[in-house]
């Protein structure tokens, strides 16, 4: 177990550090704990919520490995959320679908309304965490030939435009109630496997069924949407609806938050480099943190090149405030509560080491055309000792230091987890 006393003497020494370049560790502490992150809660069971649960996963989504211990109820999902958080410094958010609706009738995704999410709020409160929302449009029998919001046929846009209406209500009841705003996240998985001849009329089907969602007004304060792109998916490889230019033009254009997942772009792209390019005609963003293997297959998050990048430029450009920041991933192959405590406290150390730097001295060095001064302090900062910093926020924070909270997770699979059949 690391000890409280070594944390302390090794976070004055890197205090004292920092402290040269003119970077107060405390500041950055501080500006670390006032990010909330959006842990989504489906890592926890596979993607199956409670409404239908032996539903088939449609959609292109998918989940690799079977270890034990998955979540199948309401208690077991809360119960594996509490114990991920009590594991990540900080108080945060989590993210929920529509299918995680807790009734004790059967409803179809079109009838779930803020009454269904009850037991979430309820939990929310006692936990002291927030909760966004997300439109359940896959796993369903009206996902009509890879189609739902962009559907030729009247009928299925009517259900699915419904049920967009109905996360919209249950996402500002989220915020009226825990007093903290909903992000309500759309995505939708329609498109052509091969070359379509049409290609605006999906598009301007999809405008329409969207204003028809967003036409009701809904204090901002309580909730506000955001609109997710892809590059394409599983079963739509040649032509994706819903693609990033349009999703970035509709939010431009409507007001409303632009999602960027760092997984649905094509490998090769720097998603980080997105941000200041649409930051000075945009709302705000929704990031999806997330890691690709070869594109979007939703790995836990590491320190990577990628999240890195992604933490400098948010930093740099201080354009936290205008982001939400929230995790999606799934990875059934390791204990799903540990993929939640990896990939939070990852996102945060990223975040961390980009605050603990001397960014406004680094833009006047580089305003003055001084590159041989940026490029000499940002190498010698990939050495200094950010984990000593870490540590004590993790101290400070009243959560394991170091590698300890693996202890907590191998007695919650033995007392828990191992346990369920």
């Amino acid at each position: 177990m690391v000890k409280a006393k070594n944390v302390e003497q090794a976070y004055q020494v890197a205090k004292e550090r920092y402290a040269e370049l003119g970077v107060d560790t405390d500041q950055a502490m501080e500006q670390l704990k006032n990010v909330k992150l959006s842990v989504h809660c489906w890592q926890g069971d596979d993607i199956h919520g409670f409404l239908n649960p032996n539903q088939e996963l449609t959609g292109g989504i998918g989940v690799s490995g079977n270890y034990p211990g998955i979540a199948r109820t309401p208690a077991e999902l809360t119960a594996d959320l509490h114990e991920a958080l009590s594991l990540i410094p900080g108080k945060h958010k989590v993210q929920l679908h529509t299918i995680y609706a807790v009734t004790d009738q059967k409803k179809d995704f079109d009838e779930v309304g803020p009454e269904d999410f009850k037991y979430w709020v309820d939990w929310a409160k006692q936990e002291g965490v927030g909760l966004d929302m997300n439109p359940t449009f896959f796993s369903h029998p009206k996902v009509k030939q890879n189609f739902t919001l962009a559907s030729p046929e009247k009928e299925i846009r009517d259900f699915w435009i419904e049920v967009g209406k109905k996360s919209r209500e249950i996402s500002n009841y989220f915020g009226q109630e825990l007093g903290q705003r909903s992000v309500n996240n759309f995505w939708i998985p329609d498109g052509f496997k091969d070359n379509p001849i049409d290609k605006q009329s999906p598009r301007e089907r999809l405008i329409e069924s969207l204003d028809e969602i967003f036409a009701k007004k809904y204090d901002e304060k309580n909730t506000i949407e955001a609109v997710e792109g892809k590059l394409f998916g599983t079963g739509i490889e040649s032509y994706t609806v819903g693609s990033h230019l349009f999703y970035n033009n509709y939010a431009i254009s409507r007001g409303k938050l632009w999602t960027i997942d760092a997984g649905h772009w094509h490998p090769t792209e720097d998603v980080s480099d997105k941000f200041s390019a649409f930051f000075p005609f945009g709302k705000g963003l929704m990031l999806h943190v997330s890691r690709p293997v070869r594109w979007d297959s939703d790995h836990v998050v590491i320190m990577d090149d990628a999240l890195l990048r992604i933490t400098r430029s948010l930093v740099r450009d201080h354009e936290l405030e205008r982001t939400n920041i929230g995790l999606d991933f799934f990875d059934a192959t390791i204990n799903r509560v540990a993929a939640w405590v990896i990939g939070a406290r990852t996102t945060q150390k990223a975040l961390l080491q980009a605050m603990l730097a001397p960014v406004d001295q680094l833009k006047k060095a580089e305003l003055n055309y001084d590159f041989t001064t940026r490029l000499a302090v940002t190498e010698e900062l990939k050495s200094y000792p950010f984990g000593a910093v870490w540590d004590e926020f993790c101290l400070q924070n009243g959560t394991p230091v170091g590698a300890d909270w693996l202890d907590n997770i191998h007695q919650y699979e033995k007392n828990v987890q191992f346990k369920r059949k």
